[in-house]
């Protein structure tokens, strides 16, 4: 059983420039194979932008996603974790915080991403939260 953030942790980190149009962030989500990047001022976190919030915050609002930018349609002021942090503690932030992803800080600096699919894998391999985290995007949804 894993017991520090960086055990279970997704390393490498995709981010996006505060003023980055939400079509390119969808774009680089796409490229990816991802549902979030990071939006980041330099090497600091200012927020997480997910596939949902483009979806919930813009698109179904009528924005134009060519204008609006990563940094008003994120949310802002992420909850981060260490690499050296438990596991147990991610767990606690993403509940009381209701969130499904941690940005991971190591100096300062992102290092990666802990989601709610990377815990579940970790703790419970068999697990069908864990199966769907490994399923590659786009397999099995509505056709």
């Amino acid at each position: 059983m894993a017991e520090f953030v960086r055990e279970v942790m997704t390393p490498g980190v995709v981010a996006v420039r505060p003023d980055a149009s939400l079509v390119e962030a969808a774009q680089l989500m796409r490229s990816q194979g991802i549902g979030d990047v990071l939006v980041a001022d330099g090497q600091q976190v200012v927020g997480v932008l997910t596939d949902r919030d483009i979806t919930v915050r813009a698109v179904a609002e009528g924005t134009d996603p060519l204008t609006v930018s990563a940094r008003s349609v994120c949310t802002p002021d992420p909850v981060m974790v260490s690499p050296d942090d438990p596991v147990q503690a991610a767990v606690a932030l993403m509940r009381a915080h209701a969130v499904r992803r941690l940005p991971v800080v190591e100096n300062g600096l992102p290092v990666g991403v802990v989601s709610l699919g990377d815990l579940a894998e970790a703790e419970d391999p068999d697990s069908v939260l864990a199966e769907i985290s490994r399923a590659e995007p786009g397999d099995g949804g509505a056709r």
